[in-house]
């Protein structure tokens, strides 16, 4: 399977103080905006997300068709196709994508000790 870009979603309580701490870890904004809540932070291919008041709690972040640059990738896995495999594989699914749809779509998992997991297609 092909998950694609990985990154951490952070959930954070001030977004502008979490974006001056990664700045001193060495990660610098390459996307998202202060007036939408979120920043996703880069330090080599390392990469953060940081989201104020969008979810409770943090989460590991897959993106099926992007690179760590959020570059198109020309083969991958389609996030309804990991769904198929994740569920013949006995993984329940927090939300499942809509298998009727192409594009944009993104399914949530937890694992064994409650963390959640996102794959979110962009495309």
């Amino acid at each position: 399977m092909k998950l694609g870009a990985f990154s951490v979603s952070l959930s954070v309580k001030d977004l502008q103080k979490s974006k001056d701490f990664y700045e001193k870890l060495g990660f610098s904004s390459m996307g998202g905006s202060m007036e939408h809540n979120y920043l996703i932070m880069k330090n080599g291919d390392h990469l953060i997300g940081l989201f104020q008041a969008m979810f409770d709690g943090n989460m590991l972040t897959f993106n099926p068709g992007w690179d760590q640059n959020a570059q198109n990738i020309e083969a991958f896995d389609d996030v309804r196709d990991i769904q198929k495999h994740l569920k013949s594989q006995g993984v329940e699914l927090s939300k499942e994508a809509d298998e009727a749809t192409e594009g944009p779509e993104h399914i949530f998992l937890k694992d064994p000790d409650g963390n959640m997991i996102l794959i979110d297609q962009h495309r």
